[in-house]
């Protein structure tokens, strides 16, 4: 490996820790992708019941400003007054996700994402439709309450999310103290070694990118979940990175910008992980902010996984 391509110190042993982390992961896998999950007897009654609508207020509570005026942060299934056995944190809450939840014992799931199919959860469009039935039903039926955080994790200083991401990239001495999705790194690395890293500590089975593989990387800018276009293009304009990482895109507007820019000379890259990919460690946040507030809940973060494969 040549000078210029040298991953950061802290990186030495990439290989080593690609297959330990891999290991882990893939352990993990098996546990939770079990038809009943593995941890379903260690959801325990706490000494103090707690209902979803205290859980609910304690985080909002640790929100700046407090409780929102407009915001999709509602609940999707149940009440507030449901008694607490378990939480399920995750990203979406698919069936696959509520079957794992039953399962285990736990009714409250905290996703981060919609349930219904759309940014606001709207449901009178879908009321004659067999999946929609489906799921609500299966909410219903075990008296399960769905609670979409999103706005209120995003609203946390430090953002949540972009917490959870750090933690997991261990970036968190690399980002800046005012603005942490921008991050230095102590040394240059190529593009490809870069994406291998990201690719390894987020679990991510292949990523798209745009640029040079053997282009050194030092500055990066963090862009999780759908920012959009505009506010993707005016951040690389403003903060200058040698590459965008991010977790969607329209392709017809940062793809193109990143293609101009580089025709035009400047030293850029674009990696687009993927919406869940990148705020997935969101959750983990979420399930860990749990376990410290209410140690005597049994909580556990279960992947959603991609609802896309690759070919």
């Amino acid at each position: 490996m040549t000078p210029g391509n040298k991953l950061p110190n802290d990186y030495t042993g990439f290989t080593r820790r690609k297959f330990i982390y891999n290991s882990a992961v893939i352990g993990a896998g098996i546990v939770l992708s079990a038809p009943v999950v593995s941890e379903a007897s260690g959801f325990i009654k706490a000494d103090e019941t707690y209902t979803v609508g205290q859980i609910m207020d304690m985080f909002i509570k640790e929100v700046p400003g407090g409780a929102l005026t407009n915001t999709v942060d509602t609940l999707k299934a149940g009440n507030r007054d449901i008694k607490v056995t378990g939480v399920v944190t995750t990203m979406f809450a698919t069936v696959a996700v509520i079957r794992k939840a039953i399962n285990a014992g736990a009714n409250f799931i905290i996703a981060h994402e919609p349930t219904f199919y759309n940014h606001p959860d709207e449901t009178a469009w879908l009321q004659n439709d067999d999946v929609y039935q489906y799921k609500a039903d299966l909410l219903k039926q075990h008296n399960i309450a769905v609670w979409r955080n999103h706005d209120y994790i995003h609203h946390l200083v430090p953002d949540g999310v972009t917490t959870g991401v750090l933690a997991q990239l261990v970036w968190q001495k690399y980002a800046d103290q005012s603005v942490p999705n921008i991050i230095t790194l102590p040394s240059a690395t190529s593009l490809k070694n870069l994406i291998g890293y990201v690719k390894t500590r987020l679990n991510i089975e292949k990523v798209r990118y745009a640029g040079d593989p053997e282009q050194e990387c030092t500055r990066v800018t963090l862009m999780l979940g759908a920012a959009g276009g505009r506010r993707q293009i005016e951040a690389i304009s403003k903060e200058k990175p040698d590459v965008l990482i991010c977790g969607e895109i329209q392709e017809w507007e940062t793809a193109e910008y990143v293609r101009d820019a580089r025709a035009k000379g400047n030293n850029l890259s674009l990696v687009v992980l993927g919406h869940i990919a990148s705020e997935e460690p969101g959750s983990e946040f979420m399930r860990n902010w749990i376990n410290q507030k209410f140690p005597g809940i049994k909580t556990v973060h279960i992947p959603c996984g991609n609802s896309l494969s690759f070919m």
